[in-house]
């Protein structure tokens, strides 16, 4: 590991964040941002870091403060704000406590912020400020946690480091693990880190710059000790039976319906986990390896991560690959037993410590199959990639250890302080979920005008959306879009051709194997054709047919599989026509198919619903693009139906919106908010069709 600390970056960093926060700060953020985009050391809101300076209060005292970063914040994207400043001389004066609990230790923290509005200081804000150094920097390196995770890791990181720092054992984050700190240093002051044995590295300086090359140094002699370490060869490998994609489309939407939990709500009765799988090169060398098996089941890296992999994976050591019906009954015993052993954990704790907690659920966050790699679990998809980085950094760091001695975690009582402390699962926050949270949405159509605003409205409301389109290239640009707008795996785009079954088929295994199943499917592509019925040949009517008709039943059909293999029910709404209850002159191919569709979605409506799935439809009238998403549809039949009124192109909307009751507008929107009330379940409704055409008379349902 090298610097990166360079000094017109330094330079620009001052001249940004210096004149609102003061020199020290801005290189304090600065080289914490160097620090979080190194992820060997730290990941997602991993590590903390801290400056000593002086804050100004409104009667014109210069007051010295602690600037130490905020519980939770991420050090990759720190600003100054979130660097809370604290009251750093009654900082200071707690050590003579003689003890500190949590929650008084957060109240002195709160209570003497400068800025009632910050966020809370890390856990950890006391160490930085029992230490005398101007800059303190924390990280939980993959190299220091290889070296200490071992039963001689003290003398493999004295071996490795040294006298320049000392060597502290396990003690969990909080005010007693603070007063160490601060011992072990004035025991030996020429140290310029400390190593807390399986937790991490601190390391400071009087400046930013020193206190963060101190670090770097430290860490890259961790890992040049490592890699000069005998290297053990690795014995046998899981020989698999297909490619990694084959099969984790097959194993994933099993374990995401396994792992979701049941709730009370009749009309959405499952809570559902959103899968980050992982098969990179590192991961599956991981799982396939001999004796891979003993070593997953081993706690974490650092008690951190316990959070949010909880404290072991599930790992499968010969999955039944046969066939689906095999593997469904194998995981299903599998995750079974990964819960009672969970439940054994908890029980153990709690008695052996005397306490009394609420228990968090018992679902693994991360599972482990030969062949197929890594699924990695969240509520969202930003908490199922976190944990698979976790994951990804966690199995690298393993195999480093297996190959230069014996990997050796906490042991499940300190696992369980940590995953069961109120100060960290803060940092998991509490807002209140999004109507489609952990819901996956797939659009046919999708980078179509109506497709675009079913996605964008799924999107708002927390799902994250597959935008499947013929036009593979246009669904990418979309679903790039939906991700600067909503987050990182927000949405992908796929290339897929209604009408041809294996591209349907691979459709749902991308989604698969993207976010681990499907909750919601929207058959919406479609084409028209505008021709009298006398004039139509058997080819067109068959082109229009295998698209607004084959294709809706090709979806429905693989949806339906999907939903089987889940065993969590299901949503499909259909997006058919105001055509299916008024068919228009020489519309006959369009408005044919479209009704067939409506049928057929009518009869899924019964046969899917003992499985807990509903079918719904929506008929929308008259839908033009907007902006850059064009509708194919509409660019395709628009002029023909203008010159058969008679009317110029761009007076078609008006035209079709002056047609209506409601004289009303219908955009791409309205149909995004009518799916959005079936994905969402307001009512027991399935085999429903809503009309969104602003009323068309001759349009009712009937």
């Amino acid at each position: 590991m090298r610097s990166r600390w360079s000094d017109s970056e330094a330079r620009e960093a001052v001249a940004q964040w210096g004149g609102i926060a003061g020199e020290a700060v801005a290189l304090r953020v600065y080289t914490s941002r160097l620090i979080g985009s190194e992820p060997d050391l730290v990941l997602h809101g991993g590590g903390n870091t801290s400056a000593k300076d002086f804050v100004t209060t409104l009667l014109g005292e210069r007051v010295e403060a602690l600037f130490v970063k905020g519980s939770g914040s991420s050090l990759d994207r720190v600003e100054p704000r979130d660097l809370p400043a604290v009251d750093l001389a009654h900082l200071r004066r707690l050590r003579g406590l003689a003890a500190l609990s949590d929650e008084e230790m957060v109240n002195e923290l709160r209570t003497h912020l400068f800025d009632a509005s910050a966020p809370n200081p890390s856990v950890e804000a006391l160490l930085h400020a029992f230490l005398p150094h101007r800059f303190v920097d924390h990280s939980h390196a993959d190299a220091v946690l290889a070296l200490t995770n071992q039963p001689d890791g003290e003398a493999r990181i004295r071996d490795a480091l040294g006298d320049r720092v000392t060597v502290l054992p396990y003690i969990m984050p909080g005010f007693p693990l603070a007063k160490a700190v601060a011992e072990a240093y004035e025991k030996h002051p020429g140290v310029v880190g400390i190593v807390l044995a399986k937790h991490g590295l601190f390391s400071f300086g009087d400046s930013a710059r020193e206190s963060y090359e101190r670090h770097i140094e430290l860490v890259d002699a961790c890992e040049r000790a490592i890699a000069s370490g005998a290297v053990r060869a690795a014995a046998g490998v899981y020989r698999s039976p297909a490619a990694p994609a084959v099969l984790a489309a097959r194993a994933a939407p099993i374990l995401r319906g396994l792992l979701a939990e049941k709730t009370s709500d009749e009309d959405r009765p499952f809570r559902r986990f959103v899968c980050d799988w992982r098969a990179d090169e590192e991961t599956l060398a991981f799982s396939n390896a001999a004796g891979a098996a003993a070593l997953a089941r081993t706690g974490p890296l650092t008690p951190d991560h316990v959070i949010r992999t909880k404290a072991l994976p599930l790992f499968v050591d010969v999955p039944a690959w046969e066939s689906d019906e095999a593997l469904a009954k194998q995981l299903a015993e599998s995750v079974a037993s990964y819960r009672r052993e969970y439940d054994a954990y908890f029980e153990e704790n709690i008695r052996a410590k005397g306490i009394s907690k609420r228990k968090l659920d018992s679902s693994p966050r991360v599972v482990l199959l030969p062949g197929a790699g890594a699924f990695c679990f969240g509520r969202s998809f930003r908490d199922a990639a976190i944990a698979g980085d976790i994951t990804s950094h966690t199995l690298r760091t393993k195999r480093l250890v297996a190959a230069i001695g014996t990997y050796e975690p906490l042991p499940p009582s300190d696992l369980f302080d940590m995953e069961y402390w109120s100060l960290e699962q803060a940092k998991l926050g509490k807002a209140k979920p999004l109507a489609l949270e952990a819901t996956i949405v797939l659009v046919t159509g999708g980078a179509g005008a109506i497709g675009a605003g079913v996605a964008e409205v799924c999107a708002e409301a927390g799902a994250q959306v597959v935008v499947a389109d013929k036009d593979g290239e246009r669904a990418t640009r979309l679903a790039t879009a939906l991700e600067k707008r909503f987050g990182a795996g927000a949405a992908l785009g796929i290339e897929m051709d209604v009408a041809d079954e294996g591209s349907v088929r691979a459709g749902f295994d991308a989604a698969c194997t993207r976010y681990g199943g499907v909750d919601v499917v929207v058959p919406n592509a479609g084409v028209a054709l505008v021709r009298p019925v006398s004039e139509l040949s058997a080819a067109d009517a068959r082109r229009v047919a295998d698209v607004n008709y084959l294709g809706v039943l090709l979806t429905i059909r693989e949806a339906a599989r999907i939903f089987r293999l889940q065993g969590t029910g299901g949503d499909i709404v259909v997006n058919a026509s105001k055509n299916v209850f008024a068919p228009g002159k020489d519309f006959g191919a369009y408005s044919a198919s479209k009704a067939a569709a409506h049928q057929i979605g009518k009869v899924a409506a019964i046969e899917l619903a003992p499985l807990g799935i509903r079918v719904n439809l929506v008929n929308a009238d008259a839908v033009f693009g907007e902006g850059e998403i064009r509708s194919g549809l509409w660019d395709e039949i628009g002029p023909e139906r203008a010159r058969s009124r008679g009317l110029a192109i761009d007076a078609l909307p008006d035209f079709y919106r002056e047609r209506n009751l409601l004289r009303a507008r219908v955009t791409a929107r309205h149909v995004g908010e009518a799916v959005l009330f079936f994905a969402t379940r307001r009512t027991p409704t399935t085999g429903a069709t809503l009309p969104v055409d602003g009323g068309v008379v001759e349009a009712f349902p009937r």
